[in-house]
């Protein structure tokens, strides 16, 4: 039987005691506690924000972010899956309860209200809906949402509002290889096929989707 990672591990307990705490919580489930993680988001703040809206446009706004997404990234800095030297001083004293508090405390806050601008907005709802035919790639709202939702089952983040630099460098980082978290390569396959203005683009509408 193949061992789970600790960081799939931790996404299967965040989910299971997601739909526990649905059902009314049983004994032992691992959920997270906003109010916990809040107190220790002040520390995030300087970054992004204290309602979870980036001070940077290179910075990913939290605000909304779907709770097993997040605690998945941050185990991901902890252990060095996801490679970010801010984050993973962070992170590395985070415990597993730690993570799914703020991850918990971010999934609480209202979703960040984004704007695209009207420069290439069109190129961008048609990757965005419709993909790119030429180069074999299926439209982001397949997974993400039409409104940019996500999926947080399937563990796809939220997209919706994010900021559209942000976008820009992780899609590129996807392209490049120098992210390597997605399961089964999922986004490495689709960045590698998007020239820059087309990651331009669709980065542009996402920022204004909701």
């Amino acid at each position: 039987m193949k061992k789970l990672t600790n960081a799939a591990m931790l996404l299967c307990l965040l989910i299971a005691g997601s739909a526990l705490a649905a059902d009314g919580n049983a004994d032992g489930a691992a959920v997270g506690d906003a109010a916990a993680g809040k107190a220790a988001a002040a520390v995030c703040s300087s970054c992004h924000g204290a309602d979870g809206k980036a001070l940077v446009p290179t910075y990913p706004n939290m605000g909304g972010q779907h709770a097993s997404y997040t605690a998945k990234q941050l185990t991901e800095f902890r252990e060095g899956v996801r490679e970010n030297a801010i984050m993973a001083g962070m992170a590395a004293t985070l415990t597993d309860q730690g993570i799914l508090d703020l991850a918990a405390f971010y999934a609480s806050l209202p979703a960040v209200k984004g704007v695209a601008s009207e420069e290439n907005l069109k190129a961008g709802e048609d990757i965005y809906r419709g993909g790119v035919t030429a180069a074999g790639i299926p439209g982001c709202m397949g997974c993400h949402g039409p409104n940019g939702s996500g999926n947080p089952a399937a563990g796809f983040p939220s997209l919706s509002g994010q900021n559209s630099a942000y976008i820009v460098e992780q899609l590129k980082n996807f392209r490049s290889g120098a992210r390597a978290n997605d399961p089964g390569e999922m986004m490495r396959s689709i960045a590698k096929r998007l020239s820059d203005d087309e990651i331009s683009a669709v980065a542009n509408y996402v920022s204004g989707l909701h």
